[in-house]
């Protein structure tokens, strides 16, 4: 009896084993048909969530329609509806786009300001009278040299920026709200008056504090979920509007 059980556990074994083979040739497949659809990055670089990503934007109704209308992404959308909200790009003449990559926003955004500045740690393709900057948004070095591209001032400041997620909500949140305060901290530090800022957040718990702090420098502060952001998506957006100054 137990010379049976040991087999079967050994044939249990080996099944899972190529089931779990065929599922890795799945994703892999999905892999290599997102990538020849979005064709902006190199496989061998893309992190694991960066891979799911895109096995998504394959499925999604807005990436088909982004492709359609030549932006980058599907979170084109996102932007356009923010601004149609918030008319936060009518007349800036300058936007820093951080967390930029692929470009899709920075692709919207040029067509309103006349300096736009697009920073990533993943190097992307070039975006017509848009400034690339490749780099860590966290390290000194990057903000000297974002802040030295800017020696007038910004008039907005948009920010797509996420960690890379570990699928525990409440560590991911954290990590998401630290990226957000530093976000904040770059602009109030360099938006001119009457500027504006809209940062991706995750629900999580300390997204009221950080709009309580964002209101002591804004006229506004508004929690904004587009209606192409994923429904189950902890991802929303705050937009403040009208900065008093530091």
């Amino acid at each position: 009896m137990t010379e049976i059980s040991e087999s079967l556990k050994k044939k249990l074994a080996e099944r899972k084993t190529v089931a779990q083979k065929k599922a890795k040739e799945k994703n892999d497949k999905a892999d290599r048909k997102a990538l020849k659809k979005n064709g902006k990055f190199d496989n061998k670089k893309l992190t694991e969530s960066s891979k799911r990503y895109l096995r998504r934007q394959v499925k999604d109704i807005y990436s088909d329609k982004a492709r359609k209308d030549g932006y980058r992404s599907r979170a084109a959308y996102k932007l356009l509806e923010i601004d149609d909200k918030f008319q936060i790009l009518k007349g800036a003449k300058s936007v820093v786009d951080l967390g930029a990559a692929p470009g899709s926003w920075s692709q919207i955004a040029a067509r309103f300001a006349d300096k736009v500045i697009a920073l990533d740690k993943i190097e992307m393709d070039g975006i017509r009278n848009v400034d690339m900057i490749t780099g860590d948004f966290t390290t000194d070095e990057c903000l000297e040299e974002l802040e030295s591209m800017c020696p007038a001032g910004i008039d907005v400041v948009i920010s797509d920026m996420a960690p890379e997620t570990s699928g525990i909500s409440s560590h991911d949140h954290l990590r998401q709200m630290g990226l957000s305060e530093l976000a904040a901290d770059f602009a109030i530090n360099n938006l001119n008056k009457g500027g504006h800022f809209a940062c991706k957040i995750f629900v999580g718990g300390q997204e009221k504090e950080y709009q309580m702090m964002l209101r002591k420098y804004f006229e506004q502060v508004k929690f904004y979920k587009p209606e192409s952001s994923r429904k189950d998506s902890r991802e929303t957006f705050i937009v403040a509007t009208n900065f008093q100054g530091a």
